[in-house]
């Protein structure tokens, strides 16, 4: 019979490439998520109800959250009011946005996330030149 003892005895961690050493502890994250104030996510339910999307870096998650707790951060998301259906889409592993699937179609959001890079770091090549 499963009692749960086994996750006390093995933590689930994710591993890095070389597959020796733990990089996150997925419970302890998972456990993080659930311990999160509701301020810290208010700014980012606003611009999801007002925009129907945020970037993921207006919110404390990385890509990390989004791949191993996503069902942590939409109940954070709940708790802050935010009540509607809720995505995420990432381009190349770097920038992610939160979205409302009712309200954008992931490829719409892959787009805006692909522009949005591409001129960020248009920007940054033009100040790193001096132009």
């Amino acid at each position: 019979m499963f009692d749960g003892t086994w996750q006390a005895l093995y933590p689930v961690c994710l591993y890095s490439k070389g597959g020796r050493e733990p990089m996150v502890n997925v419970e302890q994250l998972k456990y993080s998520v659930n311990r999160m104030e509701v301020d810290s996510v208010l700014e980012a339910a606003l611009e999801l109800r007002l925009d129907g999307l945020v970037v993921g870096e207006r919110t404390p998650f990385g890509k990390v959250h989004f791949n191993t707790c996503f069902a942590e951060v939409e109940a954070l998301f709940q708790r802050a009011g935010y009540h509607r259906p809720l995505d995420v889409v990432g381009y190349e592993g770097q920038v992610y946005a939160l979205y409302d699937p009712s309200r954008w179609e992931a490829v719409q959001v892959l787009r805006w996330l692909k522009e949005r890079s591409e001129t960020s770091a248009d920007a940054g090549c033009r100040l790193a030149l001096g132009g």
